[in-house]
């Protein structure tokens, strides 16, 4: 367990806790101060409050001393993404319609369980205006950089909280995944994040994007993710679209033999073109599963390209979030939200529906497809970080942020658990990942291939010049 604080990660935390070797004030004074060394370059964090996070550290402490702690992650440095509702702390969104002066008492699920647990919050995580784009950059808070190249972008939208991770500015961090938002940004600050099923985790109020949208972990270690998962999944009544409470320690049993696993392994989905650099160590890192003892088959699952349900029901989300929106504030927003939810406006009932209905048959495909095969591998990105502040690769001919992402919004559109799994640097020196998908539920057999993958490649943190 040598290293700083801030490097280790919450299992570790817990054992030097238990074993009064740290404390949790350490541990907030190690994240605090790493914030405080890189948030001028990397600009991962719009909240940060030392007198909040010590105040709750010290707590944390206390409760340590008498061996009355809260729950599983008691005294954990832990970030909020700026979607999330938490109380004492404004929820701005990045966007500068969003008024702060408010009350702002109330915690969204997946923070109140997080804090009932004792979880000490060090900050919130920059996002994209509402999180409707794959890169972190807003009017609100600018332009959040890469950790392992601040010329480039982190991906969106949780790229703040993806940064915050990487960097050792967070140890368990909380994401949120509509298009990818989760996935992307892991894909290209190079830690695990998983987007569970739909439902699994609850959510309150539901995103624009309704049920495209879902929460989950992001974090350095498979470990610190399903910790993180068992608690963030307990219920709360405040969300009526998530299912029965299913009362699973994923953090449990996760150290499982995957050989006799079926596992199918596609290239491309059948549509998408990826980068040869970010091929090859793809399909490199998809043999060790095989070396692993897992019978590995290279097959696609015969789906078209879902980008037009998706632009459908995103356009239209965007549509129902402006027109909570003033219109004399809509100058101050990032304006491509204005375009596409002038889209979103013009679809008609039956366009939606008709999207509905490809949705069902790609869900569909998706669930019989892994009826053949235990999990489902494809790259996470078929390219590595470009230059921040773009929403697309510049001369890339792109205009939009689904372009460059087509291995992520099919598993919102299906609802199926998929998790963002690092798998090395390429020739660039930025990170690559692969995508692991399970079916519906499955979240404990993922997490156990996950981890047996992450045995092999552990996390690297960025070494800071």
């Amino acid at each position: 367990m040598a290293g700083e604080l801030y490097e280790l990660s919450a299992t570790n935390l817990i054992a030097l806790y238990r074993a009064k070797k740290a404390s949790p004030v350490e541990a907030a004074q190690s994240v605090l101060k790493r914030i405080d060394t890189l948030q001028s370059t990397y600009n991962a964090f719009c909240v940060v409050d030392p007198e909040h996070t010590l105040h709750a550290a010290r707590e944390s402490e206390n409760r340590w001393s008498k061996g009355q702690t809260a729950g599983l992650v008691d005294g954990i440095p832990t970030t909020i993404k700026d979607l999330m509702l938490s109380k004492g702390w404004p929820t701005l969104r990045g966007s500068k319609t969003v008024n702060p002066d408010q009350d702002w008492n109330q915690d969204a699920p997946i923070v109140a369980r997080m804090r009932d647990h004792g979880a000490v919050f060090v900050g919130k995580t920059t996002t994209p205006e509402f999180g409707w784009k794959g890169v972190t950059d807003s009017p609100l808070t600018g332009t959040t950089r890469n950790p392992w190249n601040p010329a480039r972008t982190p991906g969106g939208s949780s790229g703040g909280a993806a940064v915050a991770t990487a960097l050792g500015m967070g140890t368990l961090n909380i994401g949120s995944d509509g298009g990818g938002s989760i996935r992307m940004p892991a894909g290209f600050c190079g830690i695990f994040g998983i987007k569970p099923t739909f439902g699994v985790v609850p959510a309150y109020p539901q995103s624009a994007m309704g049920n495209l949208s879902h929460h989950g972990p992001m974090t350095r270690t498979v470990t610190d993710a399903a910790l993180m998962l068992t608690v963030i999944s307990e219920p709360d009544p405040r969300d009526w679209f998530s299912g029965p409470y299913r009362m699973i320690n994923y953090h449990e049993n996760l150290q499982q033999d995957i050989s006799g696993l079926r596992i199918a392994y596609s290239p491309t989905l059948g549509y998408a073109t990826v980068d040869e650099h970010v091929s090859s160590m793809v399909e490199q890192s998809v043999r060790r599963f095989a070396e692993l003892g897992a019978e590995v088959v290279e097959v696609d699952p015969s789906i078209e390209d879902p980008i037009e349900a998706m632009i459908t029901l995103w356009s239209v989300g965007l549509a129902v979030l402006i027109d909570g929106i003033p219109k004399q504030k809509h100058d101050l927003m990032d304006q491509p939200i204005l375009a596409l939810a002038e889209q979103g406006r013009k679809c008609t009932s039956l366009t939606v529906r008709n999207a509905e209905k490809a949705r069902e048959q790609l869900a569909v495909k998706i669930n019989l497809f892994l009826e053949d095969y235990d999990l489902l591998i494809t790259p996470q990105l078929p390219l590595t970080a470009f230059e921040a502040g773009n929403e697309v690769p510049p001369g890339s001919g792109m205009t939009r942020w689904w372009e460059w992402s087509p291995f992520t919004y099919p598993f919102n559109l299906t609802q199926h658990p998929a998790a963002t799994v690092p798998c090395g640097l390429a020739s660039d020196g930025l990170p690559v990942c692969l995508q692991i998908i399970a079916s519906r539920f499955n979240e404990h057999q993922l997490l156990q291939a996950c981890k047996a993958y992450e045995e092999t490649q552990p996390f690297v943190m960025p070494t800071i010049a």
